[in-house]
């Protein structure tokens, strides 16, 4: 039986006590201060107490009354119009300040006509940008970044509601969203169970992984349904924009309504918070247009979004977890971004361990701290946000956040500033970004934790989106962290995370490299490793014992002590060995004991990696140059300089085959 410690029965006792306190407002006053979903992962934390732990559980207690529980093999496609993503609003009041805004942009350009406005149901689907020629269906185009998205158009052609051919001459892009029916969805994953195959998440990540799959065939086996909503047309308002789309052949979503008022809107919103279970798929919000094209014109967009149109979300599924850690993420730009590193929580479908906090001035107006409780809110974004701190929790271990002065990802002396205006604060070298992905590049290359899968465009897609700040966060990776990006499936998600459970077992060398201490590469961390035999021993060494390495010498020696006497880097190397173990290649023969070999040209049957470890396991160094020190150079196809200098000096040359007899 697990151990019973002070800290959890005082954890269990503010559990039961909180939510009996948020279970009689909501049964009983019927004023709930949380959500539905806030308050069932606060009753599940409880019961999963419980279970570990069977003398915590009180009779009558509040368990037992209450349950708890860009793709490989697609081409891209640039899209000939900037397709652009929502902003959303989550409460009336917000609402409001959406149309004051747009308000204040139309009075400024004089116009004096009022805003009518269109509310369609936000579908939860898989956006697509369609392309006809002379009438024909071209391309289908998944969103992507907005200027350039995947090709999925043989995969697109299988839904039956797009039609292939449509009566309209010259180009017609129209863009809508592919959704698969809660039947559909419940269908395939009854199958998949039967199977033994891992479930689905919801209807959406189901219809994103169906579009995406390689097999037409399994595409077409799977009702997929599509609304298309716009059309890329002058003169048009809203309302005729969707009824001319029917006329050419695309399904609709029906339930479109015009609205003069904003008030008209929050009825129809708080109408469809509650019947959005009655249609056969995924509703999460209204989308609020403004109808007169005249007028959306002149209002136009933003860097990412459209001014004209907001998506009114109804209330986000929540969730509690604890706060394990504030750190610091430097973004393209050098923006510094703080994110909240959790304890892995299940929200909207998927596990995430990561939530951003935006900046210096959110961590302030939310008084968050390492080791608070937290309500989790998952509202579409990749990256979860804290919208609430349960300070019921608080008993003084919890320490606040202060903002630094200096920022060592950063680069340079690290030091940051505040970006003129705003409450964000940026990194004062702007070259910071680029050196923190070369060396993120180098960490996962295969000269040194050799991460398969993790190439650089996805190290930089992960970087920019917070996911990952200092090389350990690699680590900490869960599912539901990579799943929402555009481009990955569960097949590909699960492939990335074995190869980086298998990069956890690292040889000294391999991991020294990673590090990216200047003026260690491969041949000095297997000559660091070789001589100290572990990472411990490394760590401790002293200038003069580092200095004395042959191979290693006066300057680089110097930069390896002082690396492993920063704090920062001290940290960082304690985080990894959570999560990592070394091991150091042991020399199995000694044949090759003081020989010294230079490698040139291709070799047939072995790669120059696999050539270096064979030299060494039987005792052998590898050198990158020809000296008089050298005693072999082995000679594979399309030989450079390295030849001639062996003739000059009269080292003996290998050819691949005597190589090969000589290791054995």
């Amino acid at each position: 039986m697990a151990k019973l410690s002070p800290e959890i029965r005082e954890r269990y006792k503010k559990l039961q006590k909180l939510a009996r306190y948020h279970q009689e407002l909501y049964h009983t006053k019927d004023e709930p201060e949380i959500t539905d979903e806030a308050y069932d992962s606060l009753a599940k934390e409880l019961t999963e107490l419980e279970e570990k732990y069977p003398k915590l559980k009180v009779k009558g207690g509040v368990s037992e009354r209450v349950g708890g529980k860009i793709i490989e093999g697609f081409k891209k496609a640039h899209h000939k119009v900037r397709q652009y993503s929502l902003d959303n609003v989550f409460n009336y009041e917000e609402l409001q300040k959406w149309e004051e805004k747009i308000l204040r942009i139309l009075d400024k350009e004089g116009i004096k006509e009022k805003p009518q406005y269109v509310a369609e149901l936000k579908i939860d689907g898989l956006k697509i940008v369609l392309t006809y020629v002379n009438g024909k269906l071209n391309t289908a185009v998944t969103r992507g970044d907005g200027v350039m998205g995947e090709d999925v158009t043989e995969n697109v052609k299988t839904i039956k509601s797009v039609p292939l051919e449509i009566p309209k001459k010259g180009e017609t892009i129209v863009s809508g969203e592919i959704w698969m029916p809660y039947s559909e969805f419940e269908r395939i994953n009854e199958e998949r169970k039967k199977a033994s195959e891992p479930l689905f998440a919801n209807p959406r990540n189901s219809t994103a992984g169906t579009i995406r799959q390689l097999d037409t065939g399994v595409t077409a086996s799977r009702r997929l349904e599509t609304f298309i909503y716009d059309l890329e047309e002058e003169g048009l308002n809203q309302v005729d924009e969707l009824n001319g789309l029917t006329k050419l052949g695309f399904q609709v979503n029906p339930y479109v309504k015009e609205f003069n008022s904003l008030d008209e809107i929050e009825k129809h919103y708080k109408k469809w918070s509650k019947d959005k279970k009655k249609v056969n798929y995924g509703v999460d919000g209204l989308v609020v247009k403004v109808n007169q094209k005249n007028l959306q014109n002149i209002l136009g967009f933003t860097g990412k979004s459209p001014r004209f149109a907001v998506a009114y979300k109804f209330p986000a599924e929540q969730s509690t977890t604890v706060v394990k850690d504030i750190v610091l993420q430097v973004g393209r730009t050098g923006t510094i971004t703080p994110v909240a590193q959790l304890r892995p929580v299940f929200v909207d479908g998927s596990t995430v361990s990561r939530a951003t906090l935006h900046n210096e001035d959110e961590i302030k107006r939310l008084d968050v701290r390492i080791g608070d409780t937290v309500i989790l809110q998952k509202a579409g974004d990749i990256i979860p946000d804290i919208v609430r701190v349960l300070t019921e929790f608080r008993d003084g271990s919890q320490k606040a956040y202060k903002f630094p002065s200096k920022v060592s990802a950063c680069g340079g002396d690290g030091k940051i500033e505040r970006v003129p205006g705003q409450a964000a604060w940026r990194c004062a070298n702007k070259n910071s970004f680029e050196q923190i992905k070369r060396k993120f590049h180098y960490f996962v290359s295969k000269k040194a934790f050799n991460i398969d899968g993790l190439g650089p465009q996805i190290v930089d897609k992960f970087l920019e989106l917070g996911l990952i700040t200092n090389f350990d966060d690699i680590f900490t990776l869960e599912t539901g962290d990579i799943l929402p990006l555009e481009g990955f499936k569960e097949k590909s998600v699960e492939n990335l995370l074995r190869e980086i459970e298998k990069a956890k077992q690292v040889t000294l060398p391999r991991f020294l490299i990673g590090l990216s201490i200047e003026q260690v590469g491969e041949e000095t961390a297997i000559d660091l490793a070789n001589h100290f035999g572990s990472l411990e021993k490394v760590r401790k060494s002293s200038l003069e014992e580092l200095q004395a390495i042959d191979g290693v010498g006066e300057v680089v020696g110097k930069s390896v002590f002082d690396w492993f006497r920063d704090k920062e880097n001290a940290r960082l190397v304690d985080r990894l060995l959570k999560h990592v173990e070394t091991e150091n290649p042991k020399v199995v023969s000694k044949k090759l004991s003081g020989k010294t070999f230079v490698l040139t040209g291709t070799m047939g049957s072995m790669t120059r990696d696999e050539a270096k470890r064979e030299i060494r396991i039987a005792g052998g160094n590898v050198s990158s140059s020809v000296s008089k020190e050298t005693d072999y150079v082995v000679a594979g196809e399309k030989v450079g300089s390295k030849l001639d200098d062996a003739k000059k000096l009269r080292v003996k040359v290998l050819s691949e085959k005597e190589f090969k007899t000589l290791i054995k």
